[in-house]
């Protein structure tokens, strides 16, 4: 028996660096922000998501996931604020890393784009602590994360960020666990175009088919749904080109 997973697991009482004050908490996706909303709403913690990801491509998937997002908070009462979708400001911000790899000095160039918005909204709406999602996820890595955060907050003395290691204590297992229960659409690339770019070419190398955007969920097949937006269903704007050119 796991006494981590979610049928046994106990949750203690998150403390946070800023006790009382309100949380913006970043999010990313809602395969991510499955669990971290959970444990934070269960510790009583007055948590606002703030889904700003111009790095996101196409601007369908961007759509898909903000959807999956949105339908998430709805479900457990979070207000979720969408932020720009700048991705013209993405694409200045990372000009001349387009071939670092995966963690590399692009990724680190993305992260603070995301939290120096974040953190500016906080400021000017009296948030005192931020987050992020992004910290659950194996495939990124949380110190690179984290040192993001601190910068962004850096520049206002009234605003925290908060450091916590969300994958510890089976977080990162929950996540999954919390993916499935909700059927959450599972995206299979981090989200920007050079991302994407570079799975399909291992994929390729690997004699495996390239990614199909908007047709895979946690826990089941994609079923039709006549309500796309609702997160649960087939996306239909987000159909392959018949000539398999997209990267």
């Amino acid at each position: 028996m796991n006494a981590h997973s979610l049928d046994n697991y106990e949750r203690p009482e998150l403390i946070p660096p800023e006790p009382g004050t309100k949380l913006l908490m970043h999010s990313c996706c809602a395969p991510c922000a499955g669990e971290v909303l959970a444990a934070v709403k269960a510790s009583g913690i007055d948590v606002t998501v703030f889904f700003y990801n111009p790095n996101i491509h196409p601007q369908a998937e961007y759509e898909m996931r903000k959807a999956e997002d949105t339908r998430y908070c709805e479900e457990l009462g979070i207000p979720h604020i969408d932020g720009d979708y700048d991705t013209d400001n993405w694409f200045d911000r990372i000009r001349g890393l387009e071939d670092e790899p995966e963690r590399g000095r692009r990724c680190t160039v993305c992260f603070d784009m995301r939290f120096e918005r974040t953190a500016l909204f906080a400021a000017e709406h009296g948030y005192h602590m931020i987050s992020s999602t992004l910290g659950i996820s194996r495939w990124k890595n949380m110190a690179q994360i984290n040192e993001a955060g601190v910068r962004a907050t850096s520049r206002y003395p009234e605003v925290t960020y908060w450091t916590l290691n969300w994958r510890k204590k089976g977080g990162a297992a929950r996540m999954i666990e919390i993916a499935k229960r909700e059927a959450f659409y599972q995206q299979e690339y981090c989200g920007c175009v050079y991302s994407l770019r570079d799975t399909n070419k291992h994929r390729r190398e690997m004699g495996r088919e390239r990614i199909q955007k908007g047709v895979k969920f946690y826990g089941r097949e994609a079923v039709k749904s006549p309500v796309p937006s609702s997160g649960r269903g087939e996306y239909p704007w987000l159909k392959q080109p018949a000539d398999g050119s997209e990267s």
